[in-house]
């Protein structure tokens, strides 16, 4: 009997340790991001993302997603810095995992040409998701499409991001 619980033990023991390695506690992604600011005769930057989260649970983890772009279209200069902050709920299932985000924090736009120069750095706000595809038990590629909210002075200009990132797994639970 005393044999019996030891091993019943020994399988609870593994099984948790099995589920709990399939949640890293920090990821780190980056690559490539396309944003569209603004609808009809808005403007399509290039650029990239980069972001940090720290996995709380198997399905909750907090993000921190900062972003640049940049067009230069008839000697003008576009850019937009974004930085936003928020929970990111996830579905483990193997080596896909589907994602869902809601990011607040802010952005900073910034226009030139010939010589002058306008910045204004409003609230945003951003809703999004993803999926990471496992490449192997450290590395994933991770499709995702953002909306994203900036708003100003009473108004809210409308962007849209699509990006292509490498994500990078650290740790183990």
């Amino acid at each position: 009997m005393e044999k019996i619980k030891w091993f019943a033990a020994g399988i609870l023991l593994l099984a948790c340790s099995a589920s709990a390695q399939q949640t890293p506690p920090v990821e780190v992604s980056g690559g490539y991001s396309y944003l569209r600011l603004g609808g009809s005769g808005g403007v399509n930057q290039h650029g990239g993302s980069v972001a940090v989260a720290a996995n709380v649970s198997n399905w909750l983890g907090i993000v921190g997603d900062f972003g640049a772009y940049h067009n230069s279209p008839f000697g003008a200069s576009f850019n937009t810095y974004t930085f936003m902050f928020g929970p990111r709920l996830s579905l483990r299932a193997g080596r896909v995992t589907p994602f869902v985000q809601t990011l607040f924090g802010g952005a900073h736009l910034r226009a030139s040409a010939f010589g002058v120069s306008s910045a204004i750095t409003p609230f945003a706000a951003s809703v999004g998701g993803g999926v990471d595809l496992q490449l192997s038990r450290h590395i994933a590629l991770r499709p995702q499409v953002d909306y994203i909210a900036l708003r100003s002075q009473g108004s809210t200009q409308n962007a849209g991001r699509a990006s292509l990132d490498l994500v990078f797994r650290f740790g183990g639970r």
